[in-house]
């Protein structure tokens, strides 16, 4: 518990140490109940129940709902949301991740290709290039034209860089409300 005030009153309603509520509010609460000193609970199982009810997972969509969405999702971003009539969001999602996608080939960013090493040099690359490779179609047209910048120093282009990457990251953000848009976990 965070308030003092609050603890103090829980521990008068149940006879339980306030020291007690600070460590472990669900042990203190448990204790109170099998001694039948806390007033209200019948109250606190309905919300045991309310809460029960609103972890309580549903059963995943089967895998010919979602699965083509995702996939035309992650080939071309936003055209998930086009296939589940979502215009406005896949309009937005395509012109953000293609824009920044552009603006990262401008800025003459190094794709990342995977190298192993260090754990260090392991996930910066292998991560960067997971990240390249979540653009889609914008990375595998790029990649099929010829386009390979060396890495080189500079900050502008870093940046570029982390845009590609960035780009990618977007994509499957995009993805994933896809996905639960498709399962029927989100309208």
């Amino acid at each position: 518990m965070k308030c003092p005030a609050i603890a103090a009153a829980i521990a008068n309603r149940t006879g339980v140490r306030a020291s007690a509520l600070v460590v472990n509010p669900l042990a203190v609460w448990l204790i109170a109940r099998a001694r039948g000193r806390f007033a209200g609970g019948d109250q606190l199982l309905q919300w045991q129940e309310m809460a029960e009810k609103q972890n309580a997972r549903e059963p995943l969509a089967p895998i010919g709902k979602w699965l083509p969405p995702v996939l035309v999702g992650w080939l071309v971003p936003g055209a998930g949301h086009f296939m589940l009539r979502r215009k406005g969001r896949g309009a937005l999602l395509l012109a953000s991740i293609g824009l920044m996608f552009l603006l990262g080939l401008m800025m003459r960013g190094a794709m990342f290709q995977p190298q192993t090493g260090d754990l260090l040099t392991t996930v910066i690359y292998c991560g960067g290039f997971i990240g390249d490779l979540c653009s889609g179609l914008f990375y595998l047209l790029t990649v099929w034209l010829g386009y390979n910048t060396p890495d080189m120093a500079g900050h502008v282009h870093d940046y570029g860089a982390k845009f590609l990457v960035g780009a990618g990251l977007l994509n499957i953000l995009a993805m994933v409300d896809v996905f639960e848009i498709a399962a029927r976990r989100k309208e």
